[in-house]
């Protein structure tokens, strides 16, 4: 068993406010035994004004909540999976970017989120991520110490061609952080994220942004550690921030696994 730690945070517009909430979750989830700590999309700043977050938006190497959590990382001794972070890109365009920090505090893996979320909801909400945002093009894994651990954000949950290239990647455990809207939450959140964690024969932990944000918008809540057999391992509701722990079980896998070979069993299908 190994023991990780989830962060459910209400990011706000201030990112020295949001790098203090990862850096007390950091000391809190070393305390409870976690090796590494998962954290949603756009940790560092949750902010629809483009032109008021433009001003906070820095380049990686000076991005100051990555800083700030790669000093607390080692520190602790603890990995982490930041969800994401707006970044520039240094060509008018940004990156929601997942970066892997490992117990020393160095960056050993980085992932660009490659589907833009560009919808309109009967609710009236309307989203086009890629006027800002430049889209990964690229999946990637890396060894941590949960196993093969998969980047994903967000939106990617809808795209099952990418997890079935996780799937081939043999990811032990695959992270979704989000910001998911209340009205795509309560319709497909659970479903899509057991959904995956079986066709990958994986763990999935979704950490999530949840409740009222300083710019106005709502999200649903409900970060998820979900089995390789689809069960519901952790659930942190709508209530608010907060932090839960859970355990990564390599045997589940492999029985998962041997139960149902699916990833082995997988064949080209002809167009």
């Amino acid at each position: 068993m190994t023991r990780i730690a989830v962060l459910q945070m209400t990011a706000g517009i201030d990112p020295e406010a949001n790098a203090a909430a990862i850096e007390s979750a950091i000391t809190q989830a070393k305390a409870g035994g976690a090796v590494m700590l998962f954290t949603p999309e756009m940790s560092g700043m949750l902010d629809r004004d483009r032109a008021r977050a433009a001003r906070s938006i820095s380049a990686e190497a000076d991005d100051p909540v990555l800083n700030r959590v790669r000093e607390a990382a080692a520190r602790e001794g603890l990995w982490v999976a930041l969800g994401s972070l707006a970044l520039d890109n240094g060509d008018g365009s940004w990156a929601n970017r997942s970066l892997v920090v490992n117990g020393q505090g160095e960056i050993v893996a980085r992932y660009d989120k490659i589907h833009m979320f560009d919808v309109d909801l009967d609710s009236g909400e309307s989203w086009r991520e890629s006027r800002t945002y430049r889209a990964g093009e690229r999946v990637v894994t890396v060894e941590t110490p949960v196993g093969r651990l998969g980047l994903t954000v967000c939106y990617d949950l809808r795209f099952p061609a990418f997890f079935e290239a996780l799937g081939r990647a043999h990811c032990d455990v695959i992270a979704i952080p989000a910001a998911f809207t209340v009205p795509t939450g309560e319709a497909h959140w659970h479903v899509l994220q057991r959904a995956r964690a079986i066709e990958a024969s994986a763990f999935v932990v979704a950490a999530a942004q949840v409740g009222t944000h300083e710019d106005g918008r709502s999200t649903y809540g409900h970060s998820l550690v979900v089995d390789p057999w689809g069960e519901v391992r952790l659930d942190l509701g709508d209530g608010g921030a907060t932090l839960g722990f859970a355990d990564i079980d390599s045997t589940r896998i492999d029985e998962v696994r041997r139960q149902i070979p699916s990833l082995a069993n997988r064949r080209e299908i002809a167009n």
